[in-house]
């Protein structure tokens, strides 16, 4: 999955809220998507309780909520010429905090083994790092990858639904040689390789446009 660069496609379910919307400051925006983020971290927390696995399907409407308001802010900016390197750089901040609170939830979760989790949270930071770093050593901003953020916005809202509606079915884990692996622990699985394979990916296509340019 690599869906970073189909963000323009959304535009449709933002230009029009923006537009009503233009005369709110963008970084309220930004500060309103950081709290669900952490709200839904909790939420995927608690989710591994009895009795309160019915807050999975909370925590993924909570995802794709977070996910709306993270795009919705730099379309406002951009609408009433608020674009800002300090904007910018605000939203880069909150988004790796959005990650750590979403993945990190899961992470100290009873769905998830920890170290899985800990291997998750690096994956996904050296994804986002490396795609910055590019920019900051004068390479072009990298959203290139088999990982980006609206990849994970994507699989976080999908792998709650299906350990939620696995689990009432009665499968909600499976062994595979002889590892007992519930659904939550593929898509961290899924984070930490694929993330940083990710990473990897970023850094050779940065060290490769940088020999160009000398």
């Amino acid at each position: 999955m690599v869906l970073d660069g189909q963000r323009a496609r959304a535009d449709f379910a933002l230009a029009p809220v923006a537009k009503r919307m233009i005369g709110v400051n963008p970084n309220l925006i930004s500060w309103i998507g950081l709290i669900i983020a952490a709200v839904c971290g909790i939420l995927f927390y608690f989710s591994g309780y009895d009795g309160y696995r019915y807050l999975l399907g909370v925590g993924a409407a909570a995802v794709l909520i977070s996910g709306y308001f993270d795009a919705l802010d730099g379309k406002i900016a951009k609408l009433a010429g608020k674009a800002s390197a300090k904007g910018d750089y605000l939203d880069h901040v909150f988004d790796r905090y959005a990650d750590v609170f979403m993945i990190g939830g899961v992470a100290v979760s009873s769905w998830c083994n920890p170290y899985l989790g800990m291997a998750a949270l690096v994956g996904v930071l050296l994804t986002s790092y490396m795609g910055t770093q590019a920019q900051a050593v004068g390479a072009p901003r990298l959203y290139a990858g088999l990982l980006g953020r609206a990849d994970r916005v994507v699989l976080s809202t999908i792998f709650p639904i299906i350990q939620l509606i696995m689990s009432a079915a009665g499968y909600g884990s499976f062994e595979i040689y002889g590892f007992d692996i519930c659904w939550m622990e593929i898509m961290m699985i899924w984070f930490a390789v694929v993330g940083n394979l990710t990473a990897v990916q970023r850094g050779i296509i940065t060290w490769r446009n940088l020999s160009k340019e000398n």
